[in-house]
């Protein structure tokens, strides 16, 4: 069972600018693993199946897809790992080791050789890399949401939480106007050394987030937990018996992560090879709805803070499918503005306000005592359906003239899941910080 924590108000306790910079923190944390994340999903939309599948023919498209959702099957296990230490150490500590091991395995995606040098020791190590890349990512937005949390005034949890994810939207960002120069290559230098560039790039992000990282301390109730004893055993066997319900609705809210997935890679395959879009133009649209979501994300917070987790992420979830086939549509129509219109709407006004809440809205339904190990377990259980939604649509027959189709059913359902599971859940946004996840 849960235990009641002694604990001062988060935000009060810290010093002053604390939450502020544990926001920062987050941002960047959040901005180096989805930095990664997108240009591995970009480049195997665009650039791995000529270089570690050259032989695979009509299935290289389904097989460089499933190299991306490789890293979603470590995230478990990392979860399982890191959530255990994340809740016995320290959020700081873990946080820090999962922004050097993402930095790590990102770095040396760029130095791999290709399949036509080392043979199927390509995609081999292609997949050892991203499975790193998976057990890093299981950590730091669940690391990243619980220190944030724990550090906000009662008031202000869902805004200050928003930025972890609007992080996303800077690593997105900064991916993709890093890899449009990549694809105006010629192709023996596209292939050959320009892809690996943004991979090498990495490490600048992940040297400034460090240093800011390292200068942040443990949130008060995380203190108080160490100071009185309380400290879960084993965080793992204390989530599954006092809050087993809110892990599966956790994995069923967090299945809404696949918008996401279609949007940032899906769609760029799905425009390249059913409408002739060029890649670059997709990219674009890309940085222009994620720029948007850096306004947008943070003032969804801030109304879910106002009125409450449940209207602003149940919202998100259904604009979401609604959006999907108007956007996928447009990339058929070959209008750029109206591309660029939709993509705002569905992306930066519509699945952004799920992506902004969610970080608050699962975090609060656990205690300090688990809140890193319910948070991680929850959805990277439930990321699995993002990390492996292009290859699932890919052999639908989604890419292909009218798979449209089947991309807009498969993101209706999974969204209608995420917004069922969000109103079973309890609403949170007025209980102070030190009484959540109590039974």
């Amino acid at each position: 069972m849960s235990q009641t924590i002694p604990s001062t108000t988060p935000g009060t306790a810290a010093p002053a600018g604390t939450p502020k910079k544990a926001a920062l923190a987050s941002f960047l944390g959040s901005a180096v693993e989805y930095y990664d994340f997108f240009i591995f999903g970009s480049a195997a939309a665009l650039i791995f199946p000529h270089v570690f599948f050259p032989n695979a023919d009509a299935n290289a498209a389904i097989m460089s897809f499933a190299t991306f959702g490789f890293a979603y099957v470590a995230r478990p296990v990392g979860a399982v790992v890191l959530g255990h230490y994340g809740d016995r150490v320290g959020r700081r500590k873990v946080l820090m080791f999962t922004l050097i091991l993402m930095g790590a395995s990102t770095f040396l995606i760029g130095c791999l050789p290709d399949f036509n040098t080392v043979g199927w020791w390509a995609p081999g190590l292609l997949v050892l890399a991203r499975l790193c890349q998976g057990l890093s990512a299981a950590g730091e937005q669940a690391g990243a949401s619980s220190m944030t949390l724990e550090h906000a005034p009662d008031n202000q949890r869902s805004f200050f939480t928003s930025w972890t994810l609007t992080g996303t939207q800077g690593g997105q960002i900064l991916a993709a106007l890093v890899f449009i120069p990549v694809l105006a290559l010629p192709d023996e230098i596209k292939y050959g050394i320009g892809w690996r560039i943004p991979f090498w790039l990495s490490a600048v992000v992940v040297v400034i987030a460090f240093f800011i990282r390292r200068t942040l301390h443990e949130p008060p109730a995380f203190e108080a937990a160490q100071k009185s004893a309380q400290i879960a055993k084993l965080p793992v066997a204390d989530l599954l018996t006092a809050h087993w319900r809110d892990v599966l609705r956790v994995i069923c809210c967090a299945f809404i992560a696949a918008v996401s997935t279609v949007f940032g890679t899906l769609a760029i395959s799905y425009a390249k090879t059913v409408a002739g879009v060029d890649g670059t133009i997709t990219l674009w649209l890309v940085v222009g709805a994620n720029l948007v979501a850096l306004a947008t994300q943070p003032l969804f917070g801030k109304l879910a803070d106002r009125i409450g987790r449940k209207p602003v992420f149940i919202y998100g979830a259904l604009s979401s499918a609604v959006l999907t086939p108007l956007f996928l549509l447009s990339l058929e129509a070959g209008n750029v503005l109206l591309m660029f219109v939709a993509a705002i709407a569905f992306f930066s006004c519509g699945y952004a306000a799920a992506n902004a809440v969610w970080p608050s809205f699962y975090a609060e339904m656990f205690s300090t005592r688990v809140r890193f190990s319910g948070l991680a377990i929850g959805t990277q259980l439930g990321f699995l359906m993002a990390g492996f939604a292009p290859a699932i649509v890919a052999a639908m027959g989604g890419i292909k003239p009218g798979g449209w189709v089947q991309i807009s059913i498969f993101t209706g359902v999974i969204c209608g899941i995420a917004a069922v599971s969000a109103l079973t859940a309890k609403e949170t946004f007025k209980v102070p910080t030190r009484e959540l996840g109590l039974k």
